[in-house]
């Protein structure tokens, strides 16, 4: 039976990326995020239907698994991509800027994953995505807000996995760490000679994700980083 998959905070890149694969793969896919109208050329080349949520909101949240229950029969797959950032000396921080950034990058992440949870273990079966950073597990100056949300990002990851996994949800997180391609930043072509695959190549970065679902249920991994060999550990 073909798998019903559901990407938050849907856009170019690693979540685009993991949609097609999903697509190509059989799967029903469904794209949420802010703004659906940049999701329009995605949604119609994969065949996929659309939902607007802010996942900030619990309400939004909320109606968005209601929508889901009329499009989809059941849940197989859920990733949680979205996240937020305010850079700047921690001292000049606006405690309101810092606050969303926390609340996009992980309290949406607790309130999809909630929703996603109670569908799964209703099914007896699930996997929960999670897209992380380096931030997730080091802090770099200006950046105390993105490291804050990933951190705890993770931690909810963490804590998931060992609690979902013997009921059969598998709980896994990504940290991404190293830049994305994108088209701002295309990769290796554009990169100086002794520096070739610069960037993470989102589609490389998706079919690892694809990689940790199809795991047999008795070897099943929590976390992997991955990063281009230039980075530094």
């Amino acid at each position: 039976m073909a798998e019903n998959v559901l990407v938050v905070g849907a856009g170019e890149g690693i979540s685009a990326s993991f949609a097609r694969k999903m697509a190509a793969d059989g799967a029903k896919v469904v794209l949420a995020a802010r703004d659906i109208d940049k999701l329009a050329d995605l949604a119609g080349a994969l065949g996929a239907e659309r939902i607007a949520c802010d996942a900030r909101d619990p309400g939004d949240v909320k109606t968005m698994f209601d929508q889901l229950a009329d499009i989809c029969p059941t849940l197989d797959v859920v990733l949680y991509n979205p996240s937020a950032r305010v850079r700047g000396p921690f001292v000049e921080l606006d405690p309101d800027a810092v606050k969303n950034a926390i609340d996009v990058t992980a309290y949406g992440g607790f309130l999809v994953a909630q929703q996603a949870a109670k569908r799964m273990l209703a099914q007896g079966h699930g996997t929960i995505l999670f897209t992380g950073a380096s931030a997730s597990v080091k802090g770099y100056p200006l950046s105390a807000s993105f490291a804050m949300g990933k951190f705890a990002l993770r931690g909810l990851a963490q804590s998931m996995a060992r609690e979902l996994a013997p009921q059969g949800i598998h709980v896994a997180h990504f940290v991404i760490d190293g830049g994305v391609r994108s088209p701002d930043r295309p990769g290796r072509h554009e990169q100086p000679g002794d520096n070739p695959d610069s960037f993470l190549d989102p589609d490389a970065i998706a079919q690892s994700y694809m990689n940790v679902l199809r795991q047999p249920r008795s070897a099943w991994t929590w976390e992997i980083e991955l990063r281009p060999w230039l980075e530094s550990f």
